[in-house]
Protein backbone atom coordinates (compact mmCIF):
# COMPACT_ATOMS: atom_id res chain seq x y z
CA UNK A 1 0.00 0.00 0.00
CA UNK A 2 2.16 2.90 -1.59
CA UNK A 3 0.01 5.37 -0.42
CA UNK A 4 0.33 4.59 2.96
CA UNK A 5 3.75 4.93 2.72
CA UNK A 6 3.25 8.35 1.02
CA UNK A 7 1.27 9.79 3.81
CA UNK A 8 3.73 7.97 6.57
CA UNK A 9 6.65 10.37 5.02
CA UNK A 10 4.66 13.72 4.49
CA UNK A 11 3.81 13.44 8.32
CA UNK A 12 6.89 12.57 9.35
CA UNK A 13 8.54 15.55 7.63
CA UNK A 14 5.71 18.19 8.80
CA UNK A 15 6.87 16.80 12.60
CA UNK A 16 10.08 17.23 11.72
CA UNK A 17 9.81 20.57 9.83
CA UNK A 18 6.00 22.23 11.21
CA UNK A 19 4.40 23.35 7.87
CA UNK A 20 1.48 26.08 8.53
CA UNK A 21 0.06 25.51 4.99
CA UNK A 22 -0.09 21.82 5.11
CA UNK A 23 -2.78 19.96 4.23
CA UNK A 24 -5.62 20.87 6.26
CA UNK A 25 -4.79 23.60 8.95
CA UNK A 26 -8.31 24.77 9.62
CA UNK A 27 -9.52 23.81 12.62
CA UNK A 28 -10.88 26.38 15.01
CA UNK A 29 -8.44 26.93 18.15
CA UNK A 30 -11.10 26.59 21.03
CA UNK A 31 -10.88 29.52 23.43
CA UNK A 32 -11.88 28.01 27.22
CA UNK A 33 -11.49 29.41 30.52
CA UNK A 34 -8.02 28.25 31.66
CA UNK A 35 -6.60 26.66 28.14
CA UNK A 36 -3.75 27.78 26.57
CA UNK A 37 -2.07 26.50 23.31
CA UNK A 38 1.00 26.46 22.63
CA UNK A 39 2.52 28.54 19.14
CA UNK A 40 3.93 25.01 18.16
CA UNK A 41 0.58 23.11 18.51
CA UNK A 42 -1.66 25.95 16.72
CA UNK A 43 1.48 25.36 13.47
CA UNK A 44 1.01 21.62 13.32
CA UNK A 45 -3.11 21.71 13.70
CA UNK A 46 -3.57 19.57 10.84
CA UNK A 47 -7.13 19.63 10.45
CA UNK A 48 -10.42 20.67 8.33
CA UNK A 49 -13.01 21.37 11.31
CA UNK A 50 -13.43 19.98 14.95
CA UNK A 51 -14.05 16.91 16.80
CA UNK A 52 -14.23 18.79 20.46
CA UNK A 53 -17.68 19.09 21.45
CA UNK A 54 -18.66 19.56 25.07
CA UNK A 55 -21.60 17.87 24.75
CA UNK A 56 -19.94 14.86 24.11
CA UNK A 57 -17.53 15.11 27.04
CA UNK A 58 -19.17 14.77 30.32
CA UNK A 59 -18.21 12.86 32.96
CA UNK A 60 -15.07 12.33 32.46
CA UNK A 61 -14.96 9.82 29.47
CA UNK A 62 -12.48 8.03 28.14
CA UNK A 63 -10.84 9.00 24.80
CA UNK A 64 -9.43 7.91 21.80
CA UNK A 65 -7.35 10.43 19.51
CA UNK A 66 -5.99 8.89 16.29
CA UNK A 67 -3.45 10.85 14.41
CA UNK A 68 -2.45 12.79 17.11
CA UNK A 69 -1.37 15.44 15.09
CA UNK A 70 0.75 18.28 16.97
CA UNK A 71 -1.31 17.28 20.13
CA UNK A 72 -3.78 20.49 20.04
CA UNK A 73 -7.05 18.46 20.05
CA UNK A 74 -5.63 16.15 22.50
CA UNK A 75 -5.01 18.79 24.54
CA UNK A 76 -8.65 19.97 24.34
CA UNK A 77 -9.96 16.94 25.12
CA UNK A 78 -7.65 17.22 28.31
CA UNK A 79 -10.01 20.39 29.64
CA UNK A 80 -12.78 17.59 29.79
CA UNK A 81 -11.14 14.92 30.96
CA UNK A 82 -8.62 15.67 33.69
CA UNK A 83 -7.71 11.96 34.81
CA UNK A 84 -4.56 9.60 33.86
CA UNK A 85 -4.71 8.26 30.84
CA UNK A 86 -8.07 9.77 30.37
CA UNK A 87 -7.00 10.69 26.50
CA UNK A 88 -5.28 7.87 24.58
CA UNK A 89 -3.44 9.10 21.49
CA UNK A 90 -2.79 6.33 19.01
CA UNK A 91 -0.26 7.34 15.93
CA UNK A 92 1.42 5.01 13.31
CA UNK A 93 4.41 8.35 12.65
CA UNK A 94 7.08 7.58 15.99
CA UNK A 95 8.23 11.24 14.80
CA UNK A 96 4.89 12.83 15.51
CA UNK A 97 4.68 10.98 18.41
CA UNK A 98 8.14 12.74 19.42
CA UNK A 99 7.11 15.95 18.55
CA UNK A 100 3.46 16.03 20.67
CA UNK A 101 5.62 14.78 24.09
CA UNK A 102 7.72 17.85 23.58
CA UNK A 103 4.63 20.12 22.85
CA UNK A 104 2.83 18.98 25.86
CA UNK A 105 5.65 19.61 28.14
CA UNK A 106 5.06 23.51 26.84
CA UNK A 107 1.59 23.06 27.37
CA UNK A 108 2.07 21.73 30.99
CA UNK A 109 4.37 25.03 31.65
CA UNK A 110 1.36 27.00 30.67
CA UNK A 111 -1.46 25.40 31.40
CA UNK A 112 -1.89 25.08 35.71
CA UNK A 113 -4.69 22.29 35.16
CA UNK A 114 -2.68 20.26 32.95
CA UNK A 115 -0.88 17.19 33.61
CA UNK A 116 1.43 15.00 30.98
CA UNK A 117 -0.01 11.87 32.58
CA UNK A 118 -3.22 13.02 31.05
CA UNK A 119 -2.38 11.94 27.36
CA UNK A 120 -1.22 8.41 26.92
CA UNK A 121 0.43 8.53 23.09
CA UNK A 122 0.54 4.92 21.75
CA UNK A 123 2.30 4.30 18.50
CA UNK A 124 -0.23 2.24 16.61
CA UNK A 125 -2.41 1.98 13.90
CA UNK A 126 -5.66 3.40 12.91
CA UNK A 127 -6.53 -0.18 11.08
CA UNK A 128 -5.00 -2.29 14.29
CA UNK A 129 -5.78 0.45 16.66
CA UNK A 130 -3.94 -1.06 20.39
CA UNK A 131 -6.95 -0.04 22.50
CA UNK A 132 -9.13 -2.59 24.17
CA UNK A 133 -12.64 -3.91 22.76
CA UNK A 134 -15.75 -1.98 24.06
CA UNK A 135 -13.01 0.66 26.53
CA UNK A 136 -13.54 4.13 24.28
CA UNK A 137 -16.61 6.69 25.02
CA UNK A 138 -15.72 8.88 22.54
CA UNK A 139 -13.04 8.17 19.47
CA UNK A 140 -11.97 10.92 17.11
CA UNK A 141 -10.37 11.76 14.13
CA UNK A 142 -9.50 14.65 12.35
CA UNK A 143 -9.31 14.74 7.93
CA UNK A 144 -7.31 11.37 8.80
CA UNK A 145 -10.04 8.83 6.96
CA UNK A 146 -10.53 10.57 3.65
CA UNK A 147 -6.86 9.35 3.10
CA UNK A 148 -8.01 5.62 3.37
CA UNK A 149 -8.98 4.10 -0.06
CA UNK A 150 -11.93 1.99 0.37
CA UNK A 151 -11.17 -1.76 2.20
CA UNK A 152 -8.88 0.11 4.50
CA UNK A 153 -11.50 2.95 5.61
CA UNK A 154 -13.97 0.14 6.10
CA UNK A 155 -11.10 -1.48 8.18
CA UNK A 156 -10.66 1.89 9.92
CA UNK A 157 -14.15 2.35 11.24
CA UNK A 158 -14.38 -1.40 11.83
CA UNK A 159 -11.79 -1.14 14.20
CA UNK A 160 -13.61 2.41 15.81
CA UNK A 161 -16.68 0.70 16.36
CA UNK A 162 -14.40 -2.08 17.83
CA UNK A 163 -13.13 0.02 20.82
CA UNK A 164 -16.30 2.06 21.50
CA UNK A 165 -18.35 0.73 24.29
CA UNK A 166 -22.41 0.75 23.54
CA UNK A 167 -23.56 4.23 23.11
CA UNK A 168 -20.00 5.43 22.43
CA UNK A 169 -19.64 7.99 19.97
CA UNK A 170 -16.90 8.37 16.65
CA UNK A 171 -16.50 11.79 16.03
CA UNK A 172 -15.13 13.13 12.59
CA UNK A 173 -14.20 15.67 10.33
CA UNK A 174 -12.94 15.23 7.18
CA UNK A 175 -13.43 16.88 3.15
CA UNK A 176 -16.78 15.73 0.99
CA UNK A 177 -16.47 16.04 -2.81
CA UNK A 178 -19.80 16.05 -4.40
CA UNK A 179 -17.99 16.48 -7.94
CA UNK A 180 -16.51 13.14 -10.02
CA UNK A 181 -12.64 13.41 -9.61
CA UNK A 182 -11.22 11.76 -12.55
CA UNK A 183 -8.37 8.81 -12.08
CA UNK A 184 -5.55 10.79 -12.04
CA UNK A 185 -6.75 12.65 -9.17
CA UNK A 186 -7.70 9.92 -7.19
CA UNK A 187 -4.68 8.06 -8.19
CA UNK A 188 -2.35 10.65 -6.62
CA UNK A 189 -0.87 9.22 -3.35
CA UNK A 190 0.29 13.03 -2.62
CA UNK A 191 -3.04 14.68 -2.96
CA UNK A 192 -4.30 12.08 -0.72
CA UNK A 193 -1.75 12.62 1.49
CA UNK A 194 -2.74 16.34 1.99
CA UNK A 195 -6.40 15.37 2.62
CA UNK A 196 -7.66 16.42 -1.04
CA UNK A 197 -8.32 13.43 -3.52
CA UNK A 198 -9.72 11.20 -1.27
CA UNK A 199 -12.65 13.46 -0.79
CA UNK A 200 -15.92 11.17 -0.89
CA UNK A 201 -19.53 12.20 -1.54
CA UNK A 202 -21.90 13.11 1.83
CA UNK A 203 -23.97 10.01 0.81
CA UNK A 204 -21.18 7.58 0.81
CA UNK A 205 -18.96 9.02 3.57
CA UNK A 206 -22.24 8.14 5.60
CA UNK A 207 -22.73 4.60 3.99
CA UNK A 208 -19.20 4.31 4.76
CA UNK A 209 -20.47 4.57 8.57
CA UNK A 210 -23.64 3.06 8.68
CA UNK A 211 -22.25 -0.36 7.00
CA UNK A 212 -19.68 -1.02 9.93
CA UNK A 213 -23.50 -0.62 12.10
CA UNK A 214 -23.66 2.94 13.07
CA UNK A 215 -26.95 3.11 14.05
CA UNK A 216 -27.42 6.94 14.82
CA UNK A 217 -25.54 9.64 12.75
CA UNK A 218 -25.41 13.20 13.57
CA UNK A 219 -24.15 15.71 10.87
CA UNK A 220 -22.93 18.91 12.68
CA UNK A 221 -21.34 21.02 10.54
CA UNK A 222 -20.48 21.45 6.51
CA UNK A 223 -18.32 23.94 5.33
CA UNK A 224 -16.66 25.60 2.49
CA UNK A 225 -12.71 23.47 2.14
CA UNK A 226 -10.84 24.18 -0.68
CA UNK A 227 -10.66 24.70 -4.79
CA UNK A 228 -8.79 22.35 -7.01
CA UNK A 229 -8.64 24.36 -10.23
CA UNK A 230 -7.27 23.39 -13.81
CA UNK A 231 -4.45 25.90 -13.15
CA UNK A 232 -2.98 23.76 -10.33
CA UNK A 233 -3.91 20.39 -10.33
CA UNK A 234 -4.89 17.89 -12.89
CA UNK A 235 -8.96 18.49 -13.21
CA UNK A 236 -10.58 19.86 -16.47
CA UNK A 237 -12.46 21.41 -14.23
CA UNK A 238 -13.20 23.54 -10.75
CA UNK A 239 -13.76 20.78 -8.52
CA UNK A 240 -15.05 22.44 -4.72
CA UNK A 241 -14.81 20.32 -1.55
CA UNK A 242 -16.10 21.14 1.45
CA UNK A 243 -15.49 19.63 4.87
CA UNK A 244 -17.97 17.64 7.35
CA UNK A 245 -18.16 17.45 11.12
CA UNK A 246 -19.97 13.85 11.87
CA UNK A 247 -20.99 12.22 14.78
CA UNK A 248 -21.37 7.80 14.41
CA UNK A 249 -23.20 6.79 17.78
CA UNK A 250 -22.57 3.27 18.19
CA UNK A 251 -26.54 2.56 18.86
CA UNK A 252 -28.05 -1.23 17.65
CA UNK A 253 -29.15 -0.70 13.90
CA UNK A 254 -33.24 0.33 13.84
CA UNK A 255 -34.64 -2.63 11.85
CA UNK A 256 -36.19 0.23 9.35
CA UNK A 257 -32.12 1.59 9.12
CA UNK A 258 -29.95 4.39 10.25
CA UNK A 259 -31.66 7.56 11.84
CA UNK A 260 -29.16 10.28 10.13
CA UNK A 261 -29.74 13.58 11.47
CA UNK A 262 -28.94 16.13 8.36
CA UNK A 263 -30.50 19.38 10.47
CA UNK A 264 -34.22 19.14 8.66
CA UNK A 265 -36.82 19.99 11.31
CA UNK A 266 -40.72 19.66 11.09
CA UNK A 267 -43.17 22.81 12.03
CA UNK A 268 -46.61 22.09 12.92
CA UNK A 269 -48.89 25.33 12.43
CA UNK A 270 -52.33 23.60 12.76
CA UNK A 271 -55.42 24.00 14.40
CA UNK A 272 -54.60 21.87 17.59
CA UNK A 273 -52.29 22.43 20.15
CA UNK A 274 -50.17 19.77 19.13
CA UNK A 275 -49.64 17.02 16.60
CA UNK A 276 -49.05 13.11 17.48
CA UNK A 277 -47.97 10.76 14.66
CA UNK A 278 -48.52 7.76 16.98
CA UNK A 279 -44.96 6.98 16.10
CA UNK A 280 -43.40 8.67 19.06
CA UNK A 281 -43.29 12.06 17.06
CA UNK A 282 -44.99 15.24 18.79
CA UNK A 283 -44.60 18.13 17.03
CA UNK A 284 -46.08 21.29 19.53
CA UNK A 285 -47.87 23.75 17.56
CA UNK A 286 -44.95 26.70 16.05
CA UNK A 287 -42.18 24.88 17.75
CA UNK A 288 -39.64 23.32 15.10
CA UNK A 289 -38.42 19.68 16.26
CA UNK A 290 -35.21 18.49 14.55
CA UNK A 291 -35.85 14.71 13.34
CA UNK A 292 -33.85 12.46 11.31
CA UNK A 293 -33.98 12.00 7.47
CA UNK A 294 -36.03 8.90 7.94
CA UNK A 295 -38.50 10.49 10.05
CA UNK A 296 -38.89 13.52 7.79
CA UNK A 297 -39.70 11.03 5.00
CA UNK A 298 -42.79 9.20 6.96
CA UNK A 299 -44.13 12.59 8.20
CA UNK A 300 -43.73 13.76 4.72
CA UNK A 301 -45.51 10.67 3.46
CA UNK A 302 -48.49 11.71 5.39
CA UNK A 303 -49.51 14.46 2.85
CA UNK A 304 -50.70 16.78 5.50
CA UNK A 305 -51.11 20.54 4.80
CA UNK A 306 -50.04 21.75 8.30
CA UNK A 307 -46.80 20.54 8.82
CA UNK A 308 -43.42 22.07 7.27
CA UNK A 309 -40.38 20.51 6.70
CA UNK A 310 -37.51 21.86 6.54
CA UNK A 311 -34.38 21.21 3.99
CA UNK A 312 -31.58 19.61 5.53
CA UNK A 313 -28.92 22.48 6.95
CA UNK A 314 -25.83 20.30 7.50
CA UNK A 315 -26.42 21.53 11.15
CA UNK A 316 -27.36 19.22 13.79
CA UNK A 317 -26.87 20.15 17.27
CA UNK A 318 -28.92 17.83 19.36
CA UNK A 319 -32.51 17.75 20.99
CA UNK A 320 -34.31 15.81 17.41
CA UNK A 321 -36.27 12.99 17.49
CA UNK A 322 -35.96 9.50 15.57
Amino acid sequence: MSYLKTTHDLYKEAALTPDVGLCCTTNPIWELPGLKIPKIMQEMNYGCGSTVNARDLTNNPKILYVGVGGGMELLQFSYFSRQKDGVVGVDVVDEMLEASRKNFIEAEDINPWFKNEFVDLKKGDALNLPVDDNSIDVAAQNCLFNIFKEKDLKRAIEEMYRVLKPKGKLVMSDPICEQTMNDTLRNDEQLRALCLSGSLPIKEYIKSLTDVGFGTLEIRARKPYRILDPKNYPTDELIYIESIEIAAIKDPMPEDGPCVFTGKAAIYYGDEDYFDDRAGHILLKNQPLAICDKTADVIASLNRNDIFISKSTFHYDGGGSC
